[in-house]
Order: C-alpha cells, then structure tokens, then sequence
C-alpha cells in the first residue's frame, strides 16, 4: 500500500468533516473535565486546514503535513493547537520530499508525532491526555508490522488501540492540564484530546 499527497490532503478534509460532526461530543466530554472548548477548537483548526490544501497541488506530502501543523498552531486554542500542530510538522519532517508513503513511513511519522507531544506537552502515557491514544497505536502498529500484517489491519491495528486507549482514560487520575486540578474527581471521564486522537485514527483506517 502507498499513498500519495492527493490522499492525505482528501484524508485531511475528511478529518475535517469528522471533527465538525464531533463538535458538539468532543466539547461536552471537555466541558466535564477542561475548559468546555475542545471541540470548538479542533473543529476550527481542521476547518482552517480544509480552507488550507484547497485546491492546494503539492505533491510532497511532507509539505503538505507541515503546512497542516502550522496552520493548527495558527487557528486552535489551548494545548490543542501546539501538541497537534507539533504532531503533523514532525511527522511531515519523516517524509519530506517522498511523493509516496507506505506503512513502514507511517509508523516512523506516528513514532516522530508521539515523541514531539511527549516533548512539548511533557506528558506521558497514563497522564489521561492524548498519548493515551496515540502511544497505544503507535505499539499496535509496530506489533502489526512485525507481524507482516496486511497495511489494512494494521491500520485497524492502531484504530482499534486507539479506542481501546480512550476507554482506559476514564479509570485513571488526570495529571497534566487543566482537568488535573480535579485529581481524583477526573476519574470517570474520558480524556478529550485521547477521543479526537482517537477520531483521527477511525478516519485514516476507513478512508484507507
């Protein structure tokens, strides 16, 4: 399987298009636990990114995830815009000039995103933040892979994980952000940032 930068900018709108229906899910779930605008913000970010790669002809599709993080920096608020913005621009640095990506780059850009939010975030896996999600899918991939998994399954592989992540947020004490001031109240909600993690995983298995 490889893909080309057509695809990830039709991926990008359909990202999009899932935030936009999510809004409303994605600002009750922050809303419980954080500052109630989670939704709102993703939704604008990736909207922006749609208004973004319009029309947009590039063909590097390391350029094209560089302008999709920098054009979250710019449009979202809170932690959101920096830690996802930080995702897409180092996952884009892993596949700078190459028109084409296959499984093995996608593990290599998933691996380069998680470190970036571990480094500006300076959360960990277990914090009941977005990594909950990401790092899950990350292990499942490289399992995947090892595997010799079909590119298909390993993609269920991380959508699946990723889920599975998002479930294991509500069991576990917040500790970084804001849902942190709420120490063991936080137990019972599920992490916002894990759920759109999650959400992004679901859009590239399907479209894909």
């Amino acid at each position: 399987m490889s893909i080309n930068g057509h695809k990830v900018i039709n991926i990008m709108d359909k990202i999009a298009d899932a935030m936009e229906e999510n809004k409303l899910y994605l600002t009750e779930l922050d809303a419980a636990i954080g500052d109630g605008d989670h939704g709102l913000n993703m939704s604008k970010g990736f909207q922006a990114v749609k208004e973004k790669l319009k029309e947009d002809e590039e063909t590097n599709i390391g350029e094209i995830l560089k302008k999709t993080g920098m054009t979250l920096v710019s449009n979202v608020g809170g932690a959101s815009g920096p830690l996802y913005g930080t995702a897409f621009m180092k996952a884009g640095m892993e596949v700078n000039g190459k028109e084409e990506i296959n499984i093995a780059d996608f593990e290599r850009m998933l691996k380069a995103a998680l470190d970036g939010i571990k480094l500006r975030g300076k959360a960990e896996r277990n914090d009941k933040t977005m990594i909950d999600a990401i790092e899950p899918a990350l292990n499942a991939v490289s399992n995947a892979i090892r595997q010799e998994l079909s590119p298909k399954d390993v993609l269920k592989a991380a959508a699946d994980a990723a889920n599975e992540g998002v479930a294991f947020t509500k069991e576990i004490v917040a500790r970084k952000g804001r849902a942190s001031y709420l120490g063991e109240r936080s137990i019972g909600h599920q992490d916002p940032g894990a759920t759109s993690s999650a959400l992004i995983f679901d859009i590239i298995y399907k479209e894909l």
